[in-house]
């Protein structure tokens, strides 16, 4: 498979080289972690060819010896070199028994700098501080951006490529198919396979036809203002109601996994967060495609996930806006930094112009406002309000 440098991550993994933090790398399956590990190892043996690096990779069945927590320990130890710097990299740590004793054991010696990445259920950002008795720096991962895409294609027409991202989105696995069909099996399959069979493994789910319609909807609804009583209303059947907690609970667990991210609500008048309904969008936009059809594409909530996922990937805190009764798509905060930002597919209509203005029109304050639109021109501005063709957005 052709490779692509993802420079911003491996940034992150060597500027914390040398802490003593227990470095983890979390992100949906398959969208890269161990081919970032992998030029991690590749950079420090450039750097430091004198360092001793301790590569255990519970993919392949020759560390099949070390799936107990006292092999893997006891084989590191073994292992250790004095007199120089020792670095300890794990590929799957979940599938090493009681593996956070391994790691804290390792960590407790202070002789070793420790970086892992494990499968989502199982290494949870929510417990990583549970996990691991050191201190964790966590390296979010996500799929392929529009701008990766480009670089790994090498195109050229911008917006062209973004019509054919919004199709094949960022899960690079899928890109060695030739025929869009096989794209998206490969896709599906990821999330069948790899994504719901941990969840259910990991919380031992009885009602598997259930979170799978919970998933589904959640899919077809993302962008849209949801909660776990809204969902269980609108599943339950004629005979069967389904309880609003366990939906709730289904839900978090695909947001632990990252199939899906929550993104709350924020009122921007009152400065609060609002507890009523969130919004959910999908780590990769194409699972959407792969599980439920291209019959409905519905490019404007596909866009609007793009979108979110980016403003994730650039280290934004990203909620859903309400201004009075208007509803603001974006509020994205970094620091001291503050973006408003409303997305819409096509606003060529007068009528669509005006209502996604309004809301950005509405606030007061000095903070930039963006309407990202698939506007294939240049930059322009319209009352303090910069409108930018969402291709380039993307890519800036």
């Amino acid at each position: 498979m052709k490779l692509i440098e993802r420079n911003d991550y491996l940034e992150k993994l060597v500027e914390t080289k040398g802490t003593p933090d227990i470095k983890v790398i979390t992100g949906v399956r398959r969208c890269g972690k161990s081919k970032l590990l992998e030029t991690f190892i590749s950079y420090v043996q450039k750097n430091e060819p004198e360092a001793n690096i301790i590569h255990v990779n519970f993919n392949l069945p020759e560390y099949d010896q070390l799936l107990t927590y006292r092999a893997l320990y006891d084989y590191i130890s073994d292992k250790y070199q004095d007199g120089t710097s020792n670095y300890v990299m794990i590929d799957e740590v979940q599938m090493c028994e009681d593996f956070e004793k391994a790691v804290n054991g390792l960590h407790a010696s202070e002789r070793y700098d420790i970086y892992i990445t494990g499968s989502n259920a199982f290494l949870l950002s929510s417990d990583l501080a549970t996990l691991f008795t050191g201190r964790t720096f966590e390296v979010k991962l996500y799929p392929f951006s529009f701008a990766e895409f480009v670089k790994y294609y090498g195109l050229d027409n911008v917006y062209d490529a973004f019509d054919r991202y919004i199709i094949e989105g960022g899960m690079s696995g899928s890109y060695l198919y030739r025929k869009q069909e096989a794209k998206f099996d490969y896709i599906a399959d990821i999330y069948n396979t790899l994504i719901v069979r941990d969840i259910r493994q990991k919380y031992k789910i009885r009602n598997v036809p259930l979170m799978d319609r919970i998933s589904e909807y959640m899919m077809d609804n993302i962008s849209n203002l949801s909660s776990a009583r809204s969902i269980a209303d609108t599943l339950s059947g004629n005979k069967d109601k389904i309880n609003h907690k366990t939906v709730n609970a289904y839900m978090q667990y695909l947001c632990n996994a990252f199939a899906f991210y929550k993104v709350r609500r924020y009122d921007i008048r009152g400065k609060k967060y609002l507890t009523s309904n969130d919004k959910y969008y999908l780590s990769d936009h194409t699972f959407r495609y792969a599980k439920l059809g291209t019959r409905n594409m519905d490019y404007g909530r596909v866009i609007e996930n793009i979108v979110a996922i980016e403003l994730m990937r650039r280290g934004y805190e990203v909620y859903a806006g309400r201004l009075y009764q208007k509803e603001i798509d974006f509020v994205a905060i970094r620091r001291s930094e503050k973006l408003y930002i409303q997305v819409s597919e096509n606003i060529s209509g007068e009528n669509t112009f005006e209502r996604e203005v309004s809301s950005l029109l509405q606030i007061k304050d000095v903070y930039p406002k963006l309407l990202l639109a698939r506007t294939r021109h240049g930059m322009t501005d319209y009352e303090g309000i910069q409108i930018i063709d969402v291709a380039d957005w993307l890519l800036s």
